[in-house]
Parts: C-alpha cells; sequence; structure tokens
C-alpha cells in the first residue's frame, strides 16, 4: 500500500561527487548525498541540467478525459455517486470482507499483547453482519473534516510482530473536508460506517460525514467555481462559536466551492469578508444530515480560485511544500505516506490516482515504461537518463517522484520510513528519515545486496 522500509545505500565514488555542505547547527551528518540548497524548490526549478518547464503537461479537457477513463478502465478507482443504490446480502458482505478479513500475520497491540480469535470475534461483532438484509440501501455522504478510514470498526492500535508503533497495521488511508462517499453499512455500536470514497474502501468514524441525496452531493461537488488548496494545510478562519467551521484543517488537493459573490456579506461570523475567500464547507447537523455553512479561507493562505496548471514546475513547487513533514503510514500522524504524498500533488491539478503504490504502479494509465527480473541493469540506467521532471519510480510498496539530475546523479523526492547506506568501510548504517525527504536515486538500496534500481518495475509518467 506504502512503501517499504526503505534503505539508502552509497558507494564510496557517489559518495565523492555528491557530498553535503555543512552548515553549523543544522545538518545532520548521517544523511548523505543531499547538500542544503537542493532541499529547496529553487534549486531544483533552476536546473539548468533538466530543463524544467512552465508548459502545460495535459489542458484541462485532457485531465477531465484522463479521469473518465480511469474511472471506466480501472477497478481502483470509482465515482462513489455512482454506486449501487442497492446492494443484494452477498455483495454487501463481500465488499466488508474485502477490507475487514482476519490478516494472516500475527497481529499485536501496543503493549505487545497478541491479538486472539476472540479480539477478532469482537471486532466482527461490531461490523453488525446480523443487520444485513436481503436487500440494502446504498447512502450517500460526504466529509466534514479530515478523517480517518480503518480496516475494522475500530479505534485499536494494532501492529505487526515487530512492534513498530509507526504502523497501524488497522489504518488504511485518509479522507478530507468535501470528499464524496457511498454509504454501504453501519457499525453495531453506530460509531463507524463502511464507506467507499473514490480510491479506496474501509470504515470511517461516523461522526465525520454529513448524509445528503445524489443529487444534492452532485450539486455541491461539480460547481465551476472553488477554491483549491494548494498548500499542504491550510485552515479556515477563528470563529468563536461555532467549532464545525473555526480552524478547520483543509489538506492539500482539497476543493470547496465558492460562495456567490452577490451572496457574500460585508461581516460573516463578526468578520469583515474583503480579505478572505468566502468558501461552502460541509458540516454535519444534529441528525447527521448536510448542513452547508459559509466560511473564510484567508487570501494569504496557500489556495488557488480552480485546479493548477500541470506542469514540471508546479510539480517541484506542489512536492516541496510537504519537505519535512513527518511520515505517516495510511494517512496516520496527521500526515501521508508515499501514495497519499504522491496523491495529494496530482489532485492539486485535479488528477485522481489510485490508493496503493502497487495499485499505481500496476495501472495501466499514463506512459508506462515496464521492467521484470531479466532486464539488464543497463536497460533501466537507460530510462532513468531519459525521465522527465514528475516522473514516478515504483519499487514494491514504494513510489518516489523525479526531481532531477545534478552531477550524473538522478534525484528523487519521496516521503520515506527508513535510512540506511553502506559506510565507507562497507558497513551498512540504518537509520530513519521518517519524512518527505529529498536523496539520490541509483545509490538507494533495499539491503545490502538489493538496490533500489534492481527492484524498480515501472517508470510512470502521468500524460
Amino acid at each position: 500500500m506504502r512503501q517499504s522500509l526503505i534503505a539508502l545505500s552509497i558507494t564510496l565514488a557517489s559518495i565523492a561527487s555528491i557530498t553535503p555542505i555543512a552548515v553549523a547547527n543544522t545538518w545532520q551528518t548521517d544523511v548523505i548525498g543531499v547538500s542544503q540548497p537542493q532541499l529547496t524548490p529553487q534549486h531544483w526549478l533552476a536546473n539548468t541540467k533538466v530543463k524544467v518547464t512552465a508548459q502545460p503537461l495535459m489542458s484541462a479537457s485532457q485531465i477531465m478525459t484522463f479521469n473518465k477513463q480511469l474511472v471506466a478502465e480501472n477497478e481502483h478507482i470509482v465515482d462513489p455517486l455512482d454506486f449501487a443504490t442497492q446492494l443484494t446480502k452477498q455483495q454487501l458482505t463481500n465488499h466488508i470482507y474485502s477490507i475487514s478479513a482476519v490478516p494472516k500475520s500475527p497481529r499485536f497491540y501496543s503493549n505487545g499483547v497478541a491479538l486472539t480469535d476472540k479480539d477478532f470475534a469482537d471486532y466482527h461483532a461490531n461490523m453488525n453482519l446480523e443487520a444485513i438484509e436481503n436487500n440494502n440501501q446504498v447512502g450517500f455522504g460526504v466529509v466534514v473534516k479530515r478523517s480517518v478510514l480503518r480496516t475494522f470498526p475500530t479505534w485499536d492500535r494494532v501492529l505487526n510482530s515487530g512492534l513498530d508503533n509507526d504502523l497501524d497495521r488497522f489504518q488504511e488511508s485518509g479522507l478530507f473536508p468535501g470528499d464524496t462517499v457511498a454509504i454501504l453499512h453501519q457499525s453495531a455500536d453506530k460509531q463507524w460506517l463502511l464507506v467507499r470514497a473514490y480510491n479506496y474502501l474501509a470504515w470511517v468514524p461516523t461522526a465525520d460525514i454529513a448524509t445528503a441525496s445524489k443529487a444534492t452531493l452532485h450539486r455541491f461537488k461539480n460547481q465551476d467555481d472553488f477554491l483549491l488548496i494548494t498548500g499542504a494545510k491550510v485552515n479556515t478562519a477563528y470563529v468563536p462559536d461555532n467549532a464545525d467551521i473555526s480552524e478547520l484543517q483543509l489538506d492539500m488537493g482539497v476543493r470547496l466551492p465558492l460562495v456567490e459573490a452577490k451572496q457574500v456579506p460585508n461581516l460573516l461570523h463578526g468578520q469583515n469578508t474583503y480579505a478572505n475567500y468566502v468558501v461552502q464547507l460541509p458540516t454535519r447537523g444534529a441528525q447527521g444530515e448536510l448542513v452547508i455553512q459559509p466560511a473564510l479561507i484567508s487570501r494569504s493562505s496557500d489556495v488557488n480560485i480552480g485546479y493548477l496548471p500541470y506542469t514540471q514546475q508546479n510539480l517541484i513547487k506542489q512536492g516541496f511544500k510537504f519537505l519535512g513533514e513527518r511520515y505517516g503510514w495510511g494517512h496516520d500522524y496527521n500526515g501521508r505516506d508515499c501514495t497519499g504524498f504522491v496523491g495529494e500533488i496530482y489532485k492539486s491539478f485535479g488528477l485522481l490516482m489510485p490508493r496503493n503504490s502497487g495499485q499505481q504502479g500496476r495501472g495501466e494509465y499514463g506512459i508506462n515504461q515496464r521492467f521484470d527480473g531479466a532486464d539488464a541493469e543497463q536497460v533501466k540506467l537507460d530510462a532513468v537518463k531519459k525521465m522527465q521532471v514528475g516522473d514516478l519510480i515504483y519499487i514494491p510498496g514504494h513510489v518516489m517522484m523525479y526531481l532531477g539530475e545534478q552531477d550524473g546523479q538522478p534525484y528523487v523526492i519521496h516521503d520515506v520510513k527508513g535510512l540506511g547506506y553502506n559506510k565507507a568501510d562497507g558497513r551498512f548504517y540504518s537509520s530513519a528519515l521518517n519524512g518527505v525527504s529529498v536523496t539520490p536515486l541509483l545509490p538507494l538500496r533495499l539491503s545490502p545486496q538489493k538496490s533500489y534500481l534492481d527492484r524498480t518495475y515501472n517508470i510512470k509518467r502521468i500524460r
């Protein structure tokens, strides 16, 4: 789904050409191969080795066609508002178990206690299978605040045998304000809903979803005048007496309709509106119904009216807005993982992406340069030399975005957990990056024996 524990390995020959610039009290000496200037978008925007253009890579109409084709041909992408309005007992049961099956590997709580059959029986009881009827009505809703998608209807944090608390194995993905969903089922305790978002199906807290008719949601979702969040995180303005709309976090790619100019008052929530955008914010009413409220977003915020032009320059700028953000498996820790990172960048241009790295890397959309075990290293090196800014490099469990080349080294930006490299004496050093990072590509290794180049199975260009 996201990424394996990443290892960074640098040979002595490559270290000599990419030694970092040392800056007192600001540089970690265990991160090899990256200089301070390389941690800025300006460095890569000015790269003369790989010309970074401002020419659109796809037009708005081409992006719309791309998305429609993705929905039509890729099983992992759907329009939730086109979901079936009824499901048979077998269909609903299959949907539930497609996400909520008992894992084959042992699972542990954070205190090291192994989950038992009784624990999973309790989770299954809350899945409310007894309430499934021969025909089941599907509802529809919209997300009202940043939320989570979970394997089971529970907040229990569950780990694998390594007991890495950063990797909650019940955490699947994230949802954001304005995302529409099909509502398939409700848990026995009524605290969770099984929903189908555009690129994932899992359990979401009931309190984070407002219900509405398909027609209402279509009107909300498809308005032409909208504000797009282009920063990593932007908050609505503070409102003293309305927690539903006050300082609500909006992540990159969130799209909210604008209130018509003629309907914008001079004062809103006690604040003059002239220095703000006024958006239609979905909120949840007392009965769980959709209530759209006007909310303010400062004009100084990192936002855009409409989608950003899909250009190489904007790909770099958007990627660097996440630099240094903590790695979050399945959008945990109020962050994102490698595929969430890539997905949110491309949402800035209106482009949809499957959720998991394997779904992205093996998907037939875009222009793909695929490799198999029989391909010689030189074949991959030749492909690497032809990469363009924004190309996506896939290895099992991970994805990286190409930034450009410097001193013969191709560089990538990616949301990555682990760090490792071969020291000068040949020993393998292992530590962590645990965040969005810039690294050279070719020296990356999964182990002392396996390089990222060895494991690269696709280079994808979104066109």
